[in-house]
């Protein structure tokens, strides 16, 4: 449903809510507010984004990729605050079928902006760790660096560890590889 439908119906339920509160139903106008603020939530906070991420956290990427495909044209169904959160969600479902693929959604999300620290950090370091399987070690310390300085609760500090752990393991198995 577009943001705007949504809006119409929440003035048309708040209208409803006011009417009822008037006529003295309280508990009918209580239920009213309720369902107004759900339906605002979802105006701020899309329930197809919401179960998809639901389901990536669960390892589910089927229902994850299902609840996704329903929006058809996020720049209608999403607020602008949303744009690069959805492009992070397709970056990560894509990232576990076809990890180099992943890249331009992962750059998408970073050009559209997000507003959590913690959602930057997990784009660089995801754009970090392609970086690396590409073998270009210049850029996936850039992104590992820029995914430190973006980690302020310390939430990735264990995976920007053993990302650059494996980017020194990457140095030594270039240098065997060519003494052979």
């Amino acid at each position: 449903m577009p943001n705007y439908i949504r809006l119409v119906f929440a003035g048309v339920i708040l209208g409803l809510s006011v009417v009822l509160f008037i006529l003295g139903h309280w508990g009918w106008g209580i239920l009213t507010i309720f369902i107004l603020l759900l339906i605002l939530v979802t105006f701020f906070f899309n329930e197809n984004m919401l179960i998809a991420q639901y389901f990536l956290r669960r390892e589910n990427i089927d229902k994850a990729t299902f609840w996704l495909a329903k929006i058809f044209n996020y720049e209608k169904q999403l607020i602008r605050a949303q744009h690069g959160y959805y492009h992070l969600l397709i970056g990560m479902i894509e990232s576990r079928q076809a990890p180099l693929k992943s890249e331009k959604y992962f750059k998408k999300a970073l050009s559209l902006g997000m507003t959590m620290d913690h959602n930057i950090a997990l784009a660089k370091l995801s754009l970090a760790g392609i970086a690396m399987a590409k073998r270009n070690k210049r850029e996936a310390i850039m992104y590992l660096e820029e995914a430190k300085k973006a980690d302020k609760n310390k939430l990735l500090a264990d995976q920007i560890k053993m990302m650059k752990n494996q980017l020194g393991q990457l140095d030594r198995t270039v240098q065997m590889r060519s003494y052979r």
